[in-house]
């Protein structure tokens, strides 16, 4: 029943009046002075304007966002209300999307003002391994200088404890280390020293684009060579990529492309590794494969984590449409704002159009029904880097690389205990022990290896009597686990167990985007029963199954991994009584 609203006997009397809504009950129209919500300040729109010049887009609701932040340390009530307003947004709209994001800041009209510095220290399990806990403890003699939040991975591993002094990072960090940062003024990212376009371009750069898009190379004989290679995502899924341009290719223009640039894994670094070196042969492979589906347009979606790598990109692309590689505007860099939940791809889009991160139910697929209800190529940043080396030296060449019935080439990002963590290029099938003694030098000194992650903080741990199974997609699952984005993490004889794997849930209770409760409910009620002092492994069992079987995406049903392999490979230490 739908009630439209309660007339008076005056007005019932006059058709020639106009109806007037007034509250059920009330008997007579209720009146304000002023409208509801909270009030335009002119000043706030002024600079809101200013600052943004051009006709509002719903879809960079988020680089708005940043836009403000970055200008006035933190978002303000009054100018979120007059970004409302501006972009023709209920404010409810634009608070929910600034208050997903763990990057932005909401400081209330009247609240007292920041400290001048935030300063985020990483607490994942690399980090946590080498002392960020102490860290933490340390750094609260800054005070009022600064203001110090806990932090996820940032994908620096390979160099923790990490901590962020504004936007610069501080690595190997110490408690020195970030105040001098701190009271320097260094909170701004160094740009990396890149491979540049001139020298990417003397190499024969951009030459497989001229011809792939000249029709000298034919979109069959690419696909072949890729599909050969075997090549497959690198963010964690594993797809191959070669039947992924097949599927969207299927489906009725036009179309779009999205990089997933938004390695949020605890221990994943490699593709900033790969960005830092050269990033135009990434870019040179993201072309390709647009031009494989005929995207009309690209988004590269960077983590906040990495701002020194969102405004090179920038650049870079600014060059390549000055150079005609480009048309104008078909590729936009988006900055995330510190959500874990945008690796996955749907959630990925969602951030994209500007709004929260939340994934979508499926089907359709993102291959179906992307960004703005358009077919969408998603792509790892990694995955397109190896296109154009793949194709100019062969699928055999790729496939002769491989151990152990394996083929390929991996990129693992080794961190821990070990002499030599970074990103290692190793073939597809070696061990961990492998890995370890050949790659990174051994253990570190006064180390046994005790355990560790094949992937990261969702692949589940082994314990060190099983780093003789090979590393590679499918290889794994007997086990229970998963190499996903290939981020290996390292624990020895010194590491606790409990400590680590509670380390991982809380990371996932934190970043649970909270739209099922699974998930929500799941990861919480998870970190509540592992932080007792003895677990009650049915009911962990039991938690974990609903978590597996009825989440939504990939957060919550790989969330239990972790648990479950402590509980399996480790139980006289998880379960003691």
């Amino acid at each position: 029943m739908e009630i439209n609203c309660l007339m008076t006997a005056e007005q019932t009397q006059s058709d020639s009046q106009p109806a007037r809504r007034i509250h059920p009950g009330s008997g007579r129209r209720k009146k304000h002075a002023f409208n509801k919500g909270r009030q335009l300040d002119s000043d706030a729109l002024g600079e809101v304007e200013e600052l943004l010049g051009d006709a509002p887009r719903r879809d960079l609701l988020i680089e708005y966002l940043h836009k403000v932040q970055d200008r006035f340390g933190c978002l303000h009530t009054r100018h979120l209300r007059a970004l409302a307003h501006w972009m023709k947004l209920s404010m409810a709209e634009v608070f929910e999307t600034a208050t997903f994001y763990a990057h932005f800041t909401i400081v209330d009209d009247g609240e007292a003002p920041l400290p001048p510095v935030t300063v985020r220290v990483c607490e994942s399990l690399s980090c946590m391994m080498a002392g960020s806990e102490d860290l933490l403890e340390r750094l609260g003699a800054l005070g009022a200088e600064a203001r110090v939040l806990r932090a996820p991975c940032m994908g620096r591993c390979d160099v923790a404890p990490v901590a962020e002094v504004g936007h610069n990072h501080v690595v190997q960090a110490d408690a020195k280390k970030v105040s001098n940062a701190v009271r320097g003024g260094h909170t701004h990212a160094e740009k990396p020293d890149i491979l540049t376009y001139a020298s990417y371009t003397q190499g024969g750069g951009y030459q497989l684009l001229k011809q792939f898009q000249d029709g000298h190379v034919s979109y069959d004989e690419l696909s072949k060579t890729i599909g050969d290679a075997g090549l497959r995502g690198l963010g964690g899924a594993g797809f191959p990529a070669a039947r992924k341009w097949q599927f969207v290719r299927a489906e009725k223009g036009p179309r779009m492309m999205c990089i997933n640039g938004d390695e949020g894994e605890p221990g994943t670094f490699k593709d900033k590794f790969y960005l830092e070196q050269d990033p135009h042969r990434f870019l040179e492979g993201m072309l390709i494969a647009a031009h494989a589906v005929e995207a009309e347009r690209i988004f590269i979606y960077m983590r906040d984590e990495y701002p020194a790598i969102v405004e090179m990109l920038r650049d870079e692309v600014r060059l390549l449409e000055s150079e005609g590689i480009v048309p104008e505007g078909k590729v936009e860099v988006r900055r995330g704002a510190g959500a874990y939940i945008c690796g996955e791809e749907s959630s990925l889009i969602e951030s994209v159009e500007g709004k929260r991160g939340l994934p979508r139910h499926r089907p359709p697929y993102v291959a179906q029904n992307g960004v703005f209800g358009r077919p969408t190529l998603v792509h790892n940043v990694e995955t397109v880097y190896w296109i154009r080396e793949i194709f100019e030296k062969g699928a055999d060449w790729f496939t002769s690389h491989g151990r152990h019935g394996r083929k390929g080439l991996r990129s693992f990002s080794v961190s821990g205990r070990v002499k030599e963590p970074g990103v290692k290029l190793a073939p597809a099938g070696i061990t961990l022990r492998e890995l370890v003694d050949e790659f990174c030098g051994g253990m570190a000194d006064g180390h046994e290896l005790k355990a560790y992650l094949p992937g990261g903080a969702s692949g589940g741990i082994l314990p060190a009597s099983k780093a003789d199974i090979p590393l590679d997609f499918d290889t794994l699952q007997p086990e229970g686990c998963f190499i996903g984005s290939a981020a290996v993490i390292v624990l020895s004889n010194k590491d606790d167990m409990r400590e680590a794997a509670l380390n991982l849930m809380k990371f996932f209770e934190d970043e649970s985007c909270g739209q099922c409760t699974p998930c929500r409910n799941g990861t919480t009620m998870a970190v509540r029963m592992m932080q007792a002092e003895t677990w009650d492994a049915d009911t962990l069992h039991d938690l974990s199954e609903v978590m597996m079987q009825a989440s939504i995406c990939g957060l919550g049903q790989a969330a239990p991994n972790p648990l479950l392999s402590v509980m399996k490979h480790f139980p006289d230490e998880v379960l003691k009584q």
